[in-house]
């Protein structure tokens, strides 16, 4: 029997001996040690406690890792959101662009100018004087040097007809079928087209010319004086370009009534 006693009391040691090493190593497995602390156990792992520290080791110290994650990642969440609620802020500002005045409004009187130009070329008041003056230079102008381009076309024209005859005429002094009066005929029209071009057409150039150099058109400044004196008041640039606009067609319209008929000899 004493011996028996003896054994037990030994075993009985061994597992007491035993108890704190698997404790710590229990604390250590659940939650890097820290959860027994909160098991009731001290020191690291667990301490010196029971087998109910042990398990409250390992059950707190997992759950304290969790806690730990969740509010490690609170955190994170809640920077991120305030730099971008700093992000988001605009600044921008647009600037107003400011309304234009209407230039109808502008025009006043001037707006007569749409009408037909009969209506104000024939008009009898003086505020009309300056725009009549205006647009007759500026159709005589149109005219003189429509005359001239037509000059020059004819001149044109007749080069190349005088150089179509001589090829022909080469050709036919070349063909020994050509009979002689199919020659002379075609060295008279030479004969008499060369003093066309050299006479008459050089003429004609010459009468244009002289014609658009003493018919000058009207300049910016007399229709910018022309419209201000209409208006009565002085006038931008935008009223002088609306006016020009506006004018073009009235002077077409006058150049085309006012034009002379040249009869080609």
């Amino acid at each position: 029997m004493t011996l028996r006693t003896t054994l037990l009391a030994s075993l009985a040691i061994l597992a007491l001996a035993a108890a704190p090493a698997l404790a710590g190593a229990g604390g250590n497995g659940g939650g890097h040690g820290n959860g027994g602390g909160h098991g009731g156990g001290n020191g690291n792992g667990g301490g010196n406690g029971n087998n109910g520290g042990n398990a409250g080791g390992n059950g707190k110290g997992n759950s304290g890792a969790s806690h730990g994650k969740s509010a490690s990642a609170s955190g994170h969440n809640k920077g991120t959101d305030s730099t971008s609620d700093d992000s988001s802020t605009d600044d921008t500002t647009t600037a107003a662009t400011p309304k234009e005045k209407n230039l109808h409004a502008k025009l006043g009187r001037l707006n007569s100018l749409q009408r037909n130009i009969n209506a104000y070329m024939n008009s009898k008041s003086k505020k009309f004087a300056g725009i009549q003056a205006y647009v007759t230079q500026a159709a005589a102008a149109q005219n003189a040097q429509a005359a001239l381009e037509a000059a020059n076309d004819k001149l044109a024209a007749d080069q190349t007809t005088l150089a179509t005859l001589e090829t022909n005429l080469a050709a036919a002094q070349a063909d020994s079928t050509t009979s002689p009066q199919t020659i002379t005929d075609l060295e008279n029209e030479i004969t008499a087209l060369n003093d066309t071009i050299s006479t008459t057409d050089a003429q004609a150039i010459a009468d244009a010319q002289a014609a658009a150099d003493n018919a000058l058109p009207p300049t910016n400044e007399s229709l910018d004086a022309a419209l201000a004196d209409m208006a009565n008041k002085p006038v931008d640039a935008d009223v002088t370009a609306w006016a020009k606009d506006t004018l073009a067609g009235k002077i077409d319209a006058q150049a085309a009534a006012t034009a002379t008929t040249t009869t080609t000899p």
